[in-house]
């Protein structure tokens, strides 16, 4: 029996001076990941929120937009954090500029109405 449990610990410790070498090894499927983390999600997301935050500070009078809410119309008035959204003839809103999702182009609306 003596004979089995020196061969377990010489057999441990060749692991033990093995697996110190390794650290740095164990480490590159890791920055690999996260590299590929970086360039699938994480900077295509960084570039759409600096895209939303300049079509936000870009808006002006008579753009037309939708909100995340799917609700379409004229801005009316805008001010620093709200604007007035016309829906429909004499209908305003009051949304939040944040929430404008995407600006449409000039006489969408305008298409519409004259169609029904």
């Amino acid at each position: 029996m003596a004979f089995f449990i020196s061969d377990a610990w010489a057999e441990g410790a060749a692991a033990g001076a093995q697996a110190q070498g390794s650290g740095w090894e164990g480490l590159i499927p890791l920055l690999i990941l996260f590299v590929i983390f970086y360039f699938l999600l994480i900077r295509p997301q960084q570039k759409k929120v600096k895209e939303h935050k300049q079509l936000v500070q870009s808006l002006k009078k008579g753009d037309e937009v939708t909100t995340y809410g799917g609700v379409v119309g004229k801005i009316r008035d805008l001010d620093e954090n709200f604007i007035d959204l016309e829906i429909a003839p004499n209908v305003v809103i009051k949304v939040e500029r944040q929430n404008v999702a995407r600006l449409l182009p000039k006489g969408t609306l305008a298409g519409k109405t004259a169609e029904e």
